[in-house]
């Protein structure tokens, strides 16, 4: 006698409800063949590497570096096969634990700032301190010098040679005027013997990817809206922009007013001298 289903018979009922949704990488990988797309289309086009896009097709999470850069690739990949990230990433929050905690803003900017100061030369805050310090000496001896000489002329009536040592005061606190400009940009003072490109992420976020003049790659990820990177090279730098829309560009202390349409894919290349894009 039997009462109700046996283990054996429901067995087959989970095992339909399970296949009838496939996994993340499934789905991505069918979407990606019903679109006639190869893993090398679509590592060209989001600018995913072509072994991350493997592993997440094979449901392996594990290269892409934590929940965050996984939630990204995830989004970039379902858009261009063609899926609704929206419903990839509930699937993906419901597997792995939710929605990962927003990461606290500042110390992203803080870190950003430290990075490019790293890549570029030692030397060149140290010359900007330098120059500021010798202003700042200068301006302050040569004001001092001009409140001696107007005592002395009101006093005696005949020291021009003082009144003319004095007049060189307003244009030795001239040069002090570029002092805000570190603070704007992180490459201000670029050597002209090499190419600087700064690139920041103001109106959203992009996948970025620098290669210097040997074709070695300087970086190749994500740059969230807020972020900047700076990559400097003897000759020249190549360039990559997922979406160039979102990015502004500096190139040897100067600003690229290029029209970068949201979502446009732009290769650039930029070298030594006035801006010049690739």
């Amino acid at each position: 006698m039997s009462n109700g289903n046996s283990p054996e018979d429901e067995r087959p009922f989970e095992d339909v409800s399970e296949e009838a949704r496939p996994s993340i990488g499934r789905a991505l990988q069918q979407a990606r063949i019903a679109a006639g797309l190869t893993v090398d289309d679509i590592s060209t086009a989001t600018r995913v590497r072509i072994a991350i896009v493997h592993a997440i097709e094979a449901d392996d999470f594990s290269p892409c570096g934590g929940d965050v850069y996984a939630r990204g690739h995830l989004r970039t990949l379902a858009r261009a096969v063609g899926l609704d990230p929206a419903e990839l990433l509930a699937q993906y929050d419901a597997e792995h634990g939710g929605r990962p905690a927003p990461t606290p803003a500042a110390p992203l900017f803080e870190a950003e700032r430290i990075r490019p100061e790293r890549r570029g030369p030692n030397w060149t805050a140290a010359m900007v301190a330098a120059i500021v310090a010798v202003i700042g000496f200068v301006g302050f001896t040569f004001f001092k010098g001009d409140d001696g000489g107007s005592e002395a002329q009101v006093a005696e009536g005949s020291q021009p040679t003082a009144g003319t040592s004095a007049s060189p005061s307003p244009t030795a606190k001239k040069p002090a005027d570029p002092k805000p400009e570190p603070t704007d940009s992180a490459i201000a003072a670029v050597p002209a013997d090499k190419v600087t490109v700064q690139v920041s992420a103001t109106d959203g976020r992009s996948w970025i990817s620098a290669k210097d003049h040997n074709g070695r790659l300087l970086f190749d990820g994500l740059l969230k809206q807020g972020e900047s990177k700076t990559f400097q090279d003897n000759e020249k730098v190549n360039l990559v922009l997922g979406d160039a829309g979102a990015i502004q560009l500096y190139v040897n202390g100067k600003k690229i007013d290029d029209d970068f349409q949201p979502g446009a894919v732009e290769r650039l290349t930029y070298t030594k001298g006035d801006p010049q894009a690739g």
